[in-house]
Formats: C-alpha cells, sequence, structure tokens
C-alpha cells in the first residue's frame, strides 16, 4: 500500500476532498468519541477537527499532503499499530482495508487499541450496477472484489457489525471510483484517474476510455443513462460498518 501511494500520491489531494454530506455520515458513526485514531488516514480526509486524533498512515507521500494543523501522524503499517491496548475510544478506516497485506490482522488491531467502537468505510463486493464498470471498465471489479472484505469477513475479524448504506451525492467532491456516476465526461479526465487508485492498477485502459468518449460524443450513454441525471445520489455500495464492543 505504501509504495502504491508513493507512486499515485502526488497531487492526490487536489481531487480527494471530504465531502460535507459523506463527511456527516462519518461523524454520527464516530457518536460522541472523545479520542480517534484514523488509519490509513492518507492526506487526512474526514479526520474530526473537535476532539483528538491520531493518524496512522504508511505512504510519506500522502504524510507531506496532510494539511498544516492537522492531527500528528505515525508512519507505520495497520497491520502493526504502535498504540496500547484501548488506548483510544474509536478507530477509523476510511477506503483503506483493500489495500492491507493482512486485513484480518489490520482489523484486529483496530479492535485492540480501542475502548468503544470500529468505524470503517468500504464497498461491499457484492454489490453491482454501476456503468462505468458494467459497460467500460469491467476489470476494476475483477481486480476490486476479490480484495475488499466481505460483510462476513468483517464479522468474522469483529463480531457483530452494523452496517449503514453509504449513498454518493451527484457533485461528491471526495473523488473516488463512484463519485462522478452522474459527471461521467470526469472519467476522461487522467488528473481525476490518478486519484483512484484502481485506474493505477489497470494494464491498458485505452479501450474503455475510447469507448466511454465516443458514446459521450454520439449520445449512446445518455440514451442508456440519461435517468441518473435526475437522481440526486445513488446507492454504489459503499458502507459503513460499525462494530461496538461491549
Amino acid at each position: 500500500m505504501s509504495q502504491l501511494y508513493d507512486e499515485i500520491g502526488v497531487g492526490y489531494r487536489d481531487f480527494r476532498r471530504p465531502d460535507p454530506r459523506l463527511e456527516a455520515a462519518i461523524t454520527r458513526a464516530l457518536n460522541q468519541a472523545e479520542t480517534v485514531v484514523n488509519v490509513g488516514a492518507g492526506t487526512g480526509s474526514y479526520e474530526p477537527s473537535d476532539r483528538s486524533v491520531v493518524a496512522v498512515e504508511p505512504a510519506m507521500t500522502m504524510i507531506r499532503q496532510r494539511r498544516p494543523g492537522s492531527a500528528p501522524v505515525v508512519q507505520a503499517s495497520a497491520t502493526e499499530l504502535p498504540f496500547r491496548d484501548a488506548g483510544f475510544a474509536v478507530a477509523l478506516a476510511i477506503l483503506t482495508v483493500h489495500h492491507w497485506p493482512d486485513q484480518a490482522r489490520g482489523l484486529d488491531e483496530m479492535a485492540r487499541v480501542v475502548r468503544r467502537r470500529v468505524v470503517v468505510v468500504t464497498w461491499d463486493p457484492s454489490t453491482s450496477g454501476f456503468w462505468l464498470t458494467d459497460d467500460y471498465f469491467p476489470e476494476i471489479v475483477e481486480i476490486d472484489r476479490p480484495l475488499f472484505p466481505s460483510i462476513e469477513d468483517f464479522r468474522r475479524a469483529l463480531g457483530r457489525v452494523e452496517v449503514q448504506p453509504l449513498p454518493i451525492p451527484h457533485d461528491c467532491v471526495d473523488g473516488f471510483l463512484g463519485a462522478y456516476w452522474r459527471r461521467p465526461h470526469a472519467y476522461l479526465d487522467a488528473g481525476v484517474r490518478s486519484a483512484i487508485s484502481t485506474f493505477a492498477k489497470l494494464h491498458d485502459m485505452g479501450r474503455g476510455l475510447d469507448r466511454l468518449r465516443r458514446d459521450l460524443e454520439d449520445g449512446s450513454w445518455v440514451r442508456r443513462y440519461g435517468d441518473l441525471l435526475d437522481q440526486p445520489e445513488i446507492d454504489l455500495g459503499y458502507r459503513i460498518v460499525i462494530a461496538a464492543k461491549t
């Protein structure tokens, strides 16, 4: 994970900004936690500013892009968190678990260092129906589906979990893979793609880009998916998984 983001992380902050609606949902999931460890923190999106936060991030490229005044950061791996047992109220991980070399160990580490709950933002690999991956880049699903932990994987690692849908607004400002579902032209932008880790793993995206460009130019995309242009938000399989400690 560190090597991947050291390679693709340059300029990451320009496209990956916290969306206020997603931020509100994540903050609700954190509940009233007074201390938070943010594991796989990246540039620090969604870290609450009204409580004590410590960030953990392995990639120095990402650490260097953290804003002045952001939470203190420790360069470390999720699989070996350098903290004592129950040292935080809550552990947070946002769209990062699929990058971990040992997901079960990382989740176990998150549970070890907290007193109250573990909160993970992830994508449910059992979902389907996103036009970008269905019609243009099916290889993305082939890459991502084995990498993302299933909900049952979370249950095995954390015990009983609450799973909340995280619908994506049509004008989402956090440029992860599903953010531009109602703005298809954005995926033709190399800068947009550079901030989405899965695109960096594709060996050849030319065919998919050519087809998307052609379908946008001749109106095929609108004929197939024009109904999306009236939807304010959509469920693409993103989830908030919450495991409360008893």
